[in-house]
């Protein structure tokens, strides 16, 4: 009977205190940054037991090892939530009446704090170790990543716009997969070769094909954006262009590599 009582002493403090409307994002942020350091600590553990080179790997790339483990955790995680909000629910359907940039849920609010957490922790580790998981290009990308995501959590708008930009991150698990293979010194292994393929292709849908589609959806809705607030507007106008601009000079590498890769095998 006491641990009943517990039970649902348990289940109406979650109910009433950490998933109440305001509290939402708060604890949210908190979930992910603790789902991260789940997802770092998981990635060393099974490496060290599956992988024989972990051990003999330096500390900081081991650091790196497992802090990408954690980055596609996050990728998969967040990319699979945007394209079920965007594509399979009416949350942001154009048949809904109202400004597509005012719609939110718990859901959508929620998904978004998870990812917070993970920018703040990952920017965190960058600046710790700086440079080692990454130079100003990434201190850039991760800033304007928080305080977009951020904002749109906290205020609720814009988040149709956040979510399409978040699928992005599907390239992510794949660029992190580019780097174990290397660093497991398979570069010259057919896997490497796919992979390489595969980063050109889903970079050029996601990062380029897609932003291209997010410009245009502004410029068609471009009335309902002019009812954010003036921060959440600049925001909209601004994040996805300076993003995709980095995209590009990061396919330009990407084509570079895949020509070079297949020129070898050639």
């Amino acid at each position: 009977m006491a641990m009943t009582a517990y039970s649902y002493q348990a289940q109406a403090m979650m109910r009433d205190y950490l998933l109440a409307d305001p509290l939402v994002p708060y604890t949210s942020v908190l979930i992910g940054v603790f789902l991260c350091k789940m997802a770092y600590d998981l990635t060393r553990i099974l490496s060290s037991f599956y992988f024989k080179g972990y051990s003999s790997l330096t500390k900081i790339q081991r650091v790196e090892w497992n802090n990408r483990g954690m980055s596609s955790a996050h990728a998969i995680f967040i990319a699979a939530v945007s394209v079920y909000l965007v594509a399979s629910t009416d949350l942001f359907s154009d048949r809904l009446n109202g400004p597509i940039t005012f719609r939110n849920s718990i859901i959508s609010t929620s998904a978004l704090g998870v990812s917070v957490g993970y920018f703040i922790t990952d920017l965190a580790m960058i600046f710790w170790l700086y440079p080692s998981l990454g130079g100003m290009e990434y201190v850039l990308h991760h800033t304007l990543s928080l305080v977009a995501i951020a904002y749109t959590m906290l205020s609720g708008e814009g988040q149709f716009y956040t979510y399409m930009i978040l699928i992005s991150e599907t390239t992510t698990p794949e660029i992190n997969m580019r780097w174990f293979l290397d660093t497991a010194g398979l570069k010259k292994s057919s896997a490497y070769l796919i992979n390489g393929i595969l980063i050109f292709v889903v970079w050029l849908v996601a990062r380029i094909f897609l932003f291209l589609y997010v410009f245009y959806h502004i410029y068609l809705h471009y009335s309902q954006i002019m009812k954010m607030h003036a921060f959440g507007y600049y925001l909209t106008l601004t994040v996805p262009s300076v993003l995709f601009v980095m995209n590009v000079m990061w396919f330009m590498k990407i084509l570079k590599g895949v020509m070079k890769t297949l020129s070898k095998w050639s």
